[in-house]
């Protein structure tokens, strides 16, 4: 039928995103149904506080360290393959937590599931890649986010439950079951489905040396969008608090704000994908940077749940152009090392950003306007850069 073709043609729709799409929503769903309750139930196991951050530590640095080796497989040995590997590594570490339940081997096994989504994000823009032509990648990348969020908003939900009928230790336990099953299902559609391809046999093993295939123009991406983090994370940990403690802002009415962040990211993510595939992407990234930048200042001024609704809102428009500029970050990469560069970008990006989050303590116990000037002008810095030295593929002559 001919509505049906525009549809597939408008979303660009494939066979291997489709399947791409099912599996982000099987294991995103089997990750999110059980990891958010991993903290409850490490303390039901006996361990302590200090344990539970271990667990929030070991998060923040396996998304970091995973990257680079995710896209190196992905260079290596095709995306298709990569991605068996990264879901069979997942449901190792599940069966771990399953079998063993002490908290000690939650931390075993979280080395093996909790950072499948940055081990796997190369693989699957490589995918996109290929599977799509270029007028088209903006609106595969933002389908990929958009369907992320499924994942996000059901799987706590159904944890819950589960936690709710079992209690927190078999509850738990219950979920990566649940969690290990979907990962089997998400197994025989990526590999029945997904088309081969992205295989190369110059993948690059070292990350300086692929640095060196690194062009100017994703550099200048690099760098503003590193400044562009420092923003994000130097007032990131304490937003909830400046909410709820510095201006009685109620958990409820904190959790409806979330809520509009999140609705608010949902509503601009299609039209501004198509926009972008049309024209250039670096006015789309620019507007996301700029909101990065003004979040901060208009949170510091909202004493007020109107106020706040205000700045998540803005919030929520920092979604603007993400997919964008991660479609950007693989038209600025070499043809034949998109998923190594992707994972190198990443590599570099979050180790240096990992920390912000300290600084951001330092200066919080300056003050609160201390931390959120401070992220306000790192914004700043980084959104003029990349409004006078960044490029998208068109103005960049490749």
């Amino acid at each position: 039928m001919a509505w049906r073709r525009r549809i597939v043609q408008f979303f660009g729709f494939r066979q291997s995103i489709v399947a791409l799409l099912a599996m982000v929503i099987l294991v995103g769903m089997g990750e999110r149904i059980a990891e958010r309750f991993l903290p409850i139930y490490m303390l039901a196991l006996g361990g302590g506080i200090i344990s539970v951050g271990l667990l929030n530590g070991l998060n923040n640095l396996l998304s970091a360290l995973y990257s680079f080796p995710g896209g190196y497989l992905s260079d290596r040995l095709g995306y298709k393959k990569a991605l068996l590997i990264f879901n069979l590594i997942a449901m190792t570490g599940y069966i771990i937590v399953i079998v063993f339940p002490y908290w000690e081997a939650v931390l075993i096994g979280a080395v093996f599931f909790l950072s499948w989504s940055a081990v796997s994000l190369p693989a699957t823009m490589s995918l996109v890649s290929k599977a799509l032509p270029q007028d088209k990648r903006t609106m595969g990348v933002t389908l990929h986010s958009l369907v992320r969020r499924v994942p996000m908003a059901l799987g706590p939900v159904i944890g819950g439950v589960m936690i709710t009928l079992y209690g927190e230790k078999t509850g738990v336990r219950a979920a990566f079951a649940l969690a290990l099953f979907f990962g089997f299902v998400s197994i025989i559609l990526q590999q029945t489905m997904i088309a081969e391809g992205g295989k190369t046999a110059v993948a690059e093993k070292r990350p300086s040396r692929l640095f060196r295939y690194m062009t100017p123009s994703l550099k200048n991406l690099l760098l503003s969008d590193i400044l562009i983090r420092f923003s994000e994370q130097i007032p990131y940990a304490f937003v909830v608090i400046w909410c709820l403690k510095d201006n009685r802002i109620s958990p409820v009415q904190f959790g409806v704000l979330t809520a509009i962040e999140m609705t608010t990211a949902v509503l601009i993510y299609i039209p501004v994908a198509y926009l972008a595939d049309r024209s250039t992407k670096k006015p789309f990234v620019v507007i996301t940077f700029f909101n990065f930048t003004i979040f901060p200042l208009v949170l510091m001024f909202s004493h007020s749940f109107a106020m706040m609704v205000v700045a998540f809102i803005i919030r929520g428009l920092k979604e603007f152009g993400e997919p964008t500029r991660k479609a950007l970050i693989m038209d600025l990469a070499p043809e034949d090392k998109k998923a190594g560069m992707f994972g190198l970008y990443y590599l570099i990006r979050d180790c240096i950003v990992a920390g912000a989050a300290f600084a951001g303590a330092f200066l919080w116990e300056i003050s609160p306007q201390v931390n959120f000037m401070t992220a306000a002008c790192c914004g700043l810095v980084g959104t003029i850069y990349f409004w006078i030295f960044g490029r998208d593929l068109k103005s960049a002559g490749i």
